[in-house]
């Protein structure tokens, strides 16, 4: 198939690139930069220079491409709910390019999107996100993507968990945790630390996307989980540990005033990828999360 990748030049977009590569496909790779579509063609794909902001561009691209996978996402906190406007007015354009065609959409979105109560049940893939649950601007764009099949696109969110890890891992949740840690001088849990965070090595994850393609049906969420869940307690301790720092029991109020990567420390988001692996045969074969702080390349740069 060609396929039309956006973030083609991001952390997970360049390891699915490399992996849709692998098998076979012709992919064309979406970077913002100039410096990004050399990375998208030094993977063997072919770039295209555009940005969220040029829909038309975006759209025409999906039209000629037999599959589209959106990575494309600029996680500027300060300018969130704009950038989460600016998606849905790309996807739009996507989906009308789209509409009948029976073309598959895979589409970046996020276990966190459903946070539970400690204690509750692992978030499972036929679960919807509830906008008036959630801060999250982008939780809208997922509902609307699961009525796409009603429209003859075969769409398909894929939510990733909270920590998509591995080396090339540069700018997500744990190295931003990382460095607030560094920062602060501790690293932080709130309570016990027994809330689960569910993690996917970006290998891993980039394996899922290109499995989604090929079999998901459209209309239920694929989770790049590999563990359902990790008690955040024991990942505050790997990074204190490979920071040089102690850890620290914190309320809800102190997390909080450590700003957003605070706040997210007492998310409690176990999440079940069973449907997932049965409907691709998707398996992860990455190291976990826990041993990809012990190995120190997180704390090496």
């Amino acid at each position: 198939m060609k396929v039309f990748v956006t973030g083609a030049s991001g952390h997970i977009g360049q390891l699915a690139t490399a992996e849709l590569i692998t098998a076979g496909h012709d992919v064309v790779g979406m970077a913002r930069s100039d410096a990004g579509a050399e990375r998208v063609s030094a993977l063997g794909a072919t770039p295209l220079r555009a940005t969220l902001a040029e829909p038309a561009r975006v759209a025409e691209a999906a039209a000629g491409a037999d599959a589209v996978v959106h990575l494309a996402f600029s996680h500027d906190f300060e300018n969130f709910a704009k950038n989460a406007d600016d998606e849905r007015t790309v996807l739009a354009a996507i989906a009308d390019a789209l509409e009948g065609s029976g073309k598959p959409l895979l589409a970046a979105s996020g276990t966190a999107f459903i946070a539970v109560e400690p204690g509750g049940p692992a978030v499972t893939e036929e679960q919807r996100a509830d906008p008036a649950l959630s801060h999250n601007p982008r939780v809208p764009m997922e509902n609307w993507l699961l009525e796409l099949p009603a429209r003859g696109i075969r769409a398909t969110p894929v939510r990733f968990s909270p920590t998509v890890h591995g080396p090339t891992d540069l700018h997500g949740f744990i190295p931003a945790l990382i460095g607030l840690a560094r920062e602060v001088g501790f690293s932080g849990y709130v309570g016990d630390g027994a809330n689960l965070w569910p993690a996917v090595h970006n290998v891993d994850a980039a394996r899922l996307i290109a499995l989604g393609l090929e079999k998901a049906p459209g209309g239920t969420p694929l989770h790049a989980v590999a563990e359902e869940g990790i008690a955040y307690r024991d990942i505050a301790e790997a990074i204190g540990r490979g920071a040089g720092v102690p850890t620290k029991r914190l309320t809800r109020e102190e997390a909080a005033a450590l700003g957003f990567f605070g706040t997210f420390m007492a998310v409690n988001n176990p999440a079940s990828s069973s449907w997932t692996r049965e409907v691709t045969g998707w398996v992860p074969r990455e190291n976990g999360l826990l041993e990809d702080l012990a190995e120190g390349f997180y704390f090496s740069r």
